[in-house]
């Protein structure tokens, strides 16, 4: 295993309307908060908002695709969301390796995204089994 303490990868996507409706179809989610500007102009956000698993996937594509071993399995995920994404926003998923175990290929992740102006919208931790 080549990945090493401290180690970072990232991905970055701007969440668009376009992003946001295709993932409420894929997921089933069509709470009228992200997709629905009238509902959402009555809410205390003041307009849509973006479905917090977005950025769970944008975890999961650094996890599963940036990482140089490419090679994984996520066996846990932690998030806290922290601030919403607008649509619009472009966010950055960033994971840093914080762990590895010496007696398995079991590496824990601390997971980080924000938006265009570097503010944290979700935080947790992510643990994944290198495949040798």
């Amino acid at each position: 295993m080549e990945l090493k303490i401290g180690d970072k990868f990232s991905t970055s996507k701007q969440i668009t309307d376009e992003v946001v409706r295709a993932f409420a179809e894929l997921s089933g989610d069509f709470n009228p908060i992200h997709l629905d500007e009238e509902f959402a102009k009555n809410t205390r956000f003041g307009k849509r908002i973006a479905h917090g698993m977005i950025s769970g996937a944008l975890i999961s594509a650094v996890l599963g695709y940036q990482l140089r071993e490419r090679s994984v399995v996520y066996l846990s995920q932690t998030m806290k969301f922290l601030a919403p994404v607008f649509i619009d926003d472009t966010v950055t998923a960033t994971a840093t390796v914080t762990n590895i175990r010496e007696d398995k290929p079991i590496v824990t992740i601390e997971c980080v995204c924000t938006n265009q102006n570097g503010e944290p919208v979700v935080k947790g931790e992510g643990v994944i089994m290198v495949l040798t």
